[in-house]
């Protein structure tokens, strides 16, 4: 078979027959900083992003093939997890904190709420052998792969060779997750001037520069840093975030800053999901500081919002939401994986 031939069958498939207009050639706004990883100018034709893509919907990597990295990372939250405070495994396992976002990952050096992986393509490794998420092994999953009739054919479109390996696998989940870029709210078109705020929303914009952008910084809307917010600690879970990495004291209690984008899709908030409003998030800024050494320094003096500012900063955080990005089908479930269950019955 022909590698023309195999292109045309891995996109058929995928029920991907031509190439959207508003990701061929596609480049990342101006406005936005370098990303630190390389971006595919058109995910939609990137044979690694499909791959991914397929894998990352496909329960087969879990041990007993039912929980997929789209369980708990929903294209229609964003990528997050809405129905759980804490994110679900095999068997109705529980685990340890909130299912994060996962959207303009090209921009980030550190995965996970603490840090705990450097680089992209290992981060997929974590949920995968976790004993209360997927708890496989990603020697197995390379195992269940060669057995598919289709996956060999699709991995060598991707990498040339149809050779299955862990590397491979993580290689492809990471190019898809990388082209699960948000850009495109109306913060977005204000920035390319398509757009102006409504005079609500510049108060409640002037309110975020005075008050949220050193931690929050646009227009990624997080300076993808840790910090210690000021939460009392969950002494159910007792999680003190980076520390159970770094060993460091310094580090106690500090935790990934996220992002701003797209909160209307990624509750409940926080790392152990403990608000589910935004309404909560900012109640506790203003009036649940708990101080401890560590806190951020941002933090140190009272925030201080009347109602009214509370009303028009989340008019202004509302602009950051991107209904395009969570309602485009180009990254959401594919139809191979349907096909594939078919032809098992």
């Amino acid at each position: 078979m022909s590698a023309q031939t195999l292109k045309f069958l891995f996109f058929s498939l995928l029920g991907i027959a031509c190439v959207a207009p508003h990701l061929k050639n596609w480049k990342s706004p101006s406005y936005f900083p370098k990303p630190i990883y390389a971006l595919s100018s058109d995910p939609s034709a990137d044979p690694k992003v499909q791959l991914g893509r397929a894998l990352f919907y496909d329960p087969l990597l879990s041990l007993d093939s039912t929980i997929s990295c789209a369980s708990c990372h929903s294209p229609y939250n964003a990528f997050a997890h809405t129905d759980h405070d804490l994110s679900h495994g095999i068997n109705d396992e529980i685990g340890t904190r909130n299912a994060p976002a996962l959207f303009n990952l090209a921009w980030q050096k550190t995965f996970m709420w603490d840090g705990a992986m450097n680089h992209l393509e290992m981060q997929a490794l974590a949920p995968i052998h976790h004993p209360k998420e997927m708890n496989e092994d990603i020697a197995r999953v390379v195992e269940k792969l060669k057995r598919s009739s289709f996956y060999p054919k699709l991995f060598e479109t991707a990498f040339g060779e149809s050779e299955i390996t862990g590397t491979k696998v993580l290689k492809a989940i990471s190019s898809f997750e990388l082209s699960l870029i948000s850009c495109n709210s109306k913060y977005d078109h204000v920035k390319s001037h398509t757009a102006e705020f409504t005079a609500q929303e510049k108060k409640g914009y002037s309110l975020f520069k005075k008050h949220c952008n050193s931690c929050h910084r646009e227009p990624l809307f997080s300076s993808y840093e840790y910090a210690n917010n000021g939460l009392p600690i969950d002494t159910t879970l007792n999680d003190f975030g980076r520390m159970s990495i770094t060993e460091n004291p310094a580090d106690r209690q500090l935790f990934k800053i996220p992002s701003l984008r797209n909160l209307t899709y990624t509750y409940p908030y926080m790392h152990d999901g403990r608000f589910k409003k935004l309404n909560h998030v900012i109640t506790h800024y203003t009036e649940g500081i708990v101080h401890s050494p560590t806190l951020s320094k941002q933090l140190q003096k009272p925030i201080k919002l009347s109602s009214n500012d509370k009303v028009d900063l989340v008019s202004f955080l509302l602009t950051l939401n991107d209904h395009t990005f969570v309602r485009d089908t180009l990254h959401h479930f594919p139809k191979m994986i349907l096909n594939q269950a078919k032809d098992k019955k």
